[in-house]
């Protein structure tokens, strides 16, 4: 069906209090939010009855409450459990509003990527040139940022351009750790540590004493033991001893936050509570890679 641009309005204002105040919506406070009379706003509200668009809530608390015939009037999905995907004006998060779809319009443009936001929430703050970022959304934790470039009241929409986007992908940490895990012995010394890193191709290592993990030594390790001159010390003395390890049915993206927490290169990666695995920051990059 066709809308006049005052009912879209009246429908994507109740539509928007709703959600935000989870209960019924008084015409008084749509009106306030589309800065229109409040006569104007119940007569119209009479029309979107007849349509089935809106139904009303009687008694103290009553108000009007959109149908799902009113979601799909406006071409947005109603789901009984959504999940929230936060949109941020110039770093700081608009409350109430969470992103709808997503629509990418130049993929093909060599030099532009351009886009356009269906939001549920009030977007009329948003201006030309603001800084945006949506995300992370749930499944795929896709982050965009970009710069707004246009804002469509009617549809509750903003066309933005891309300045970054980033992904992370689905699968566990137990689909990226390296199960061939070069260890180094506890006794080893600084330059038979070294050697082993230099030969393998890596930045660090577990370090082992009787089968048991017991610490990680990264070439960070190895050259502040030679500022300090402990050229003779064991690896056992100079290695990094916190053990920070996550489980094999860990996402990516929660990997990467514990990267950022103790921000260190690597993580070991237990499965059923023993270290089995291990993943770098290099691995997430490799995976990352676009060939």
């Amino acid at each position: 069906m066709e809308l006049a641009p005052i009912q879209k309005d009246i429908l994507i204002a109740l539509i928007n209090l709703q959600r935000e105040k989870d209960r019924a919506v008084k015409g008084e406070e749509i009106a306030e939010l589309i800065n229109r009379n409040p006569g104007t706003v119940r007569n119209q509200m009479q029309s979107l009855k007849v349509l089935g668009l809106v139904e009303g809530v009687p008694g103290p608390k009553g108000g009007y409450k959109a149908t799902g015939e009113a979601y799909e009037a406006l071409s947005i999905t109603a789901m009984d459990h959504e999940a929230q995907v936060p949109i941020f004006r110039n770093d700081e998060i608009v409350n109430g509003a969470t992103v709808a779809e997503i629509s990418f319009t130049t993929v093909r443009h060599p030099d532009l990527c351009h886009g356009i936001i269906k939001v549920l929430g009030n977007i009329k703050g948003f201006e030309q040139g603001d800084l945006f970022q949506i995300g992370p959304t749930p499944v795929n934790k896709l982050i965009v940022r970009g710069e707004v470039v246009g804002r469509d009241d009617t549809k509750n929409t903003l066309v933005f351009s891309i300045n970054e986007m980033i992904s992370l992908p689905k699968k566990p940490v137990k689909n990226y750790a390296r199960m061939d895990i070069i260890t180094i012995n506890a006794n080893a010394t600084i330059q038979e540590t070294a050697r082993i890193l230099v030969e393998n191709g890596i930045h660090g290592a577990p370090v082992k004493d009787n089968e048991e993990i017991i610490g990680i030594v990264t070439f960070t390790d190895i050259g502040d033991a030679v500022a300090s001159g402990k050229m003779t010390a064991k690896v056992k003395d100079i290695m990094t001893k916190e053990l920070i390890t996550v489980d094999s049915e860990t996402s990516l993206y929660d990997a990467v936050k514990v990267f950022d927490k103790h921000n260190i290169g690597f993580l070991l990666v237990a499965f059923e509570g023993v270290p089995k695995g291990i993943l770098s920051k290099k691995d997430i990059f490799h995976e990352l890679t676009v060939y």
